[in-house]
């Protein structure tokens, strides 16, 4: 018998620690000044991220962008496990090279 990935309690979902994350992985920047790398998930309402980090410190000299190949050796980032984003928060989505970023 093959075990779930996840389980859903009082409308919250739980995701196993040891599941294998689906999703391409993209840094996500937020109204409020909030930037996310994570796990995408695309919902009629919004988008989920999984396996999420809070960019806190880009740690860059061009921009975001120098990003997408993965963080550098200022870049700070502080785990954040799943965000629950509503479309009205989203300022835009940027596509990275995904095994350039490990552990997401």
């Amino acid at each position: 018998m093959s075990k779930p990935n996840s389980i859903r309690i009082d409308d919250v979902e739980y995701v196993r620690a040891d599941a294998n994350p689906t999703g391409n992985v993209v840094i996500a920047v937020l109204d409020r000044g909030f930037v996310y790398v994570g796990r995408i998930e695309h919902l009629d309402n919004g988008i989920v991220l999984r396996n999420a980090k809070n960019i806190r410190v880009w740690g860059t000299t061009k921009g975001l962008g120098e990003l997408v190949n993965g963080p550098l050796k200022d870049t700070k980032l502080d785990p954040v496990g799943t965000v629950h984003v509503p479309t009205r928060a989203i300022i835009h989505i940027i596509e990275v090279v995904e095994s350039a970023w490990k552990g997401i």
